[in-house]
């Protein structure tokens, strides 16, 4: 079996060990980065229920990069227990490529893996991610403008106060623009139990 696809079928077979989306929002990630030390971005995404706003900062080293998010949302459902809606997120994720398109396998492929958290005034869920991301640049002939459609499966083992541990699996969907060297557009969307969509802008450095 060829090295490329050997990391692909391993990578899904550990991926039952954790999980991916480190906050649980539809934001997921291309095979590789679009910089070259560090970005800063933004995302909006609508993760069903409500809204989320959240932060992004990474730096890359090699062929592996790790990111720091951060945000804060609501849910539009109060209750008696539960009056604030609104609540906040962070994780922690780690990026590492494996895969490198060639003539047997087209794609481009990397594991992601992390961890973080949703924390509300009465309760907090806790997420430990881990995934593969597959996808292939394509360069548009005569300008700047790149794309990066992807696809990112993943596993989410859940725990926290609610007592409803659980394990979440979904597929994500998403397509990185890139109009130059400083600026990426990003669009993304949830399949199974990450559902909703996200957009997002990246500042590359």
């Amino acid at each position: 079996m060829r090295k490329p696809l050997l990391a692909v079928l391993l990578s899904f077979l550990i991926a039952p060990l954790a999980a991916a989306q480190t906050t649980g929002t539809p934001v997921f990630l291309a095979p590789y980065r679009a910089f070259r030390s560090s970005e800063f971005a933004g995302y909006f995404s609508d993760p069903g229920p409500g809204w989320v706003l959240e932060g992004m900062y990474r730096r890359g080293t090699g062929s592996a990069d790790i990111g720091f998010r951060f945000g804060i949302g609501d849910n539009d459902e109060q209750t008696a227990n539960s009056p604030n809606s609104t609540f906040f997120v962070a994780g922690l994720d780690f990026r590492q490529r494996v895969v490198t398109h060639n003539q047997s396998f087209p794609l481009d492929g990397a594991l992601t893996l992390g961890i973080g958290g949703v924390f509300a005034d009465h309760s907090t869920v806790g997420r430990i991610p881990i995934g593969i991301s597959l996808g292939r640049r394509v360069d548009l002939e005569g300008t700047k403008t790149s794309f990066v459609p992807y696809f990112h499966p993943v596993l989410t083992p859940v725990f926290g106060d609610t007592g409803n541990d659980d394990v979440l699996f979904g597929i994500g969907l998403g397509v990185d623009i890139r109009f130059s060297r400083q600026i990426d557009f990003r669009i993304g969307a949830g399949l199974g139990d990450y559902d909703g969509i996200s957009l997002g802008l990246s500042f590359t450095h």
